[in-house]
């Protein structure tokens, strides 16, 4: 039976969905994280729970194969509309070209992070960019045994823990259809803060959001702040002085992640390249993005060939592009602890409040910038 600790769960749901007797639920805290809830009556103690749970069987292997790349797509117009280089689409396509399935972290509902199924590039655009907030697995994980023993070729991507849970729920039969790849991941943060600040900015502005961009680089540039951009159901784009995604609304795994390594569970790693300037500096003149991209397995390298028609790519030392969360986890927040307890009986609020601090010289700045329409 599995061992219940907020500090060893990422939510990824393998637990449940792999318990034939159904004992196991998800049920969420006050922050939106999905814990696993045992039914002692129902349970029967086969010890399939710990046989897929990524906390409980960290296997990390130093892969000597593994190879890093710079790269960037071909088609100015896909980097305008990714979050990087645009690697990710390059790879998937090579993928729905071969009538196999894509799962990524796209939106359901009312901009709640969902991970979904795609069958063509349409689908498969909504995985575009970066997703802060804590992805829900839903029934993907059974969805992509079933699409894999219809013999169809699938790519699942998402953070190295869901990776991870994902590779001890697949039998070894099933995986040589199985591709994955994961991201140099600094940690999931609320999903119910997400909602709250989603409901925050509707409030303020009077308008419904139609659309949310948690790192918009049309805006703010590839490497500049890092902030949210809203669009409203009037048409415009509304951003603000300061950002969701903080360091003390992480998971408590997080903090403890054992997939922050070089030694990665996926196939292929990818990223924003970080310091890219001192390593490929003629690649690009404009600040719209470079993706790092390591091939950490033979498959990985064989669908990073495949893709390699779309994108201009350069290989790189791999101590070129160590970035701090391919070391080490993110350090936990001095406030983490404190300000789960004050959003617990104070609410949002409150929190917003007093954690994200905004100078009356931010905001004015701010305010400038939206009169010019800038």
């Amino acid at each position: 039976m599995i061992q219940l600790s907020k500090d060893k769960c990422c939510g990824c749901k393998a637990c449940e969905k792999v318990c034939s007797h159904r004992a196991i639920q998800m049920e969420v805290d006050k922050l939106g994280f999905a814990y696993p809830k045992i039914d002692l009556d129902k349970c029967v103690d086969c010890g399939l729970c710990n046989k897929v749970c990524p906390f409980e069987n960290v296997d990390l292997k130093q892969n000597e194969a593994q190879k890093a790349y710079a790269v960037r797509h071909k088609d100015l117009s896909e980097i305008a509309k990714s979050r990087s280089g645009a690697a990710f689409i390059a790879l998937s396509n090579r993928i729905l070209e071969q009538e196999g399935v894509v799962y990524g972290a796209g939106f359901s509902g009312h901009f709640k992070v969902t991970h979904k199924r795609a069958e063509n590039k349409i689908q498969r655009d909504e995985f575009r960019g970066s997703k802060y907030a804590q992805s829900d697995l839903n029934d993907v994980f059974p969805q992509i045994k079933n699409d894999l023993k219809d013999s169809k070729t699938v790519l699942f991507s998402g953070t190295p823990c869901q990776v991870a849970a994902l590779q001890h729920f697949i039998p070894e039969k099933l995986k040589p259809n199985l591709f994955c790849i994961d991201i140099v991941c600094h940690g999931v943060a609320s999903p119910q803060v997400w909602d709250d600040f989603i409901f925050y900015i509707e409030k303020k502005e009077k308008k419904t959001i139609v659309g949310a961009n948690f790192r918009d680089k049309n805006i703010f540039g590839w490497s500049g702040l890092h902030r949210e951009s809203f669009k409203m159901m009037n048409g415009k784009t509304r951003t603000y002085p300061f950002t969701y995604y903080q360091p003390f609304l992480l998971r408590e795994c997080c903090h403890y992640c054992s997939y922050a390594s070089i030694h990665r569970p996926s196939d292929i790693t990818i990223g924003d390249f970080w310091g890219w300037q001192k390593v490929v500096s003629d690649m690009t003149s404009d600040d719209t993005g470079v993706s790092l991209v390591l091939c950490n397995t033979s498959k990985g390298h064989e669908l990073f060939e495949a893709s390699s028609e779309e994108l201009n790519r350069v290989q790189v030392p791999l101590e070129s592009c160590l970035q701090p969360n391919l070391l080490r986890p993110t350090q936990e927040d001095d406030n983490r602890k404190l300000f789960e307890k004050e959003y617990e009986k104070r609410g949002f609020d409150y929190v917003r409040k007093r954690y994200w601090k905004t100078s009356l010289k931010q905001w004015t700045k701010h305010y400038i910038k939206r009169l010019l329409g800038r």
